[in-house]
């Protein structure tokens, strides 16, 4: 289970990794009971979505009973000792947590996502429904397919167009390289994004892991197709009591 120290004093958060083996559409198995224990948690207070690529957000309240994850690519919640997740093979997993209300948020980025501000309306929905201050977030972006890895279409470039990105963004997050192929940046692009919705660029933390490089260590769709497991990314919210941070 991968952490980050930045978030570590803020809320129990892990990204997993391929060791855990776990397969599309999975919830109550032992790989995800592994996963809620690594972060204090059982697994029934782990509250999934129905991922579809685009950019809703489910605000998952306090008592809130188990039910069928809801399509949505975003999960927040500020009940202490519910945790949310989302799953991930090469698109990018996004954890948001609050120090001073507790709240969290788990994000699934893929390039239609991000293209949709997926992120930037997580953030928005934490301050709409539990008074989150955007300058008081912390946020990780946990391994993803890199701009090292990340060929894309050049319909993309329309894409995000379309979707109102500046001339100046789209600059930075697209590029390519020596054959001339186009090359997507999804961690600089979703680190903006948070930027651009308020959160201190000293507060967003990119792992820079690529999980096509490190495939042997990661899941990803683009090494291994429609064999790949997925990883999640699951953040635990504290509630109006912060966890104490620990020295690490």
């Amino acid at each position: 289970m991968l952490r980050c120290d930045a978030l570590a004093g803020v809320a129990r958060h892990g990204f997993t990794s391929r060791q855990l083996q776990l397969r599309p559409g999975e919830i109550g198995t032992a790989g995800w009971a592994a996963a809620a224990a690594s972060v204090g948690c059982a697994v029934d207070a782990v509250r999934r979505i129905r991922q579809v690529h685009g950019a809703i957000v489910r605000v998952v309240r306090p008592g809130e009973p188990a039910s069928a994850p809801p399509d949505a690519d975003a999960a927040i919640t500020a009940d202490a000792g519910t945790a949310v997740a989302v799953v991930a093979a090469d698109c990018v997993p996004i954890l948001l947590a609050d120090p001073e209300t507790g709240a969290v948020g788990a994000v699934h980025a893929g390039w239609r996502g991000t293209a949709a501000r997926v992120v930037a309306s997580a953030v928005a929905a934490m301050r709409a429904e539990f008074g989150v201050d955007p300058a008081h977030l912390v946020a990780a972006i946990g391994p993803s397919i890199g701009a090292c890895c990340y060929d894309v279409g050049e319909e993309l470039l329309g894409a995000f167009a379309d979707a109102g990105h500046s001339s100046i963004d789209v600059a930075e997050w697209f590029s390519r390289d020596a054959a001339g192929r186009l090359r997507l940046d999804l961690w600089q692009a979703n680190a903006d994004q948070l930027v651009h919705a308020g959160v201190p660029r000293d507060r967003v933390h990119v792992s820079g892991l690529c999980t096509k490089t490190h495939a042997h260590v990661f899941e990803s769709f683009r090494a291994d197709g429609d064999q790949a497991g997925r990883m999640a990314a699951i953040v635990v919210a504290a509630g109006s009591t912060p966890i104490a941070r620990t020295n690490r």
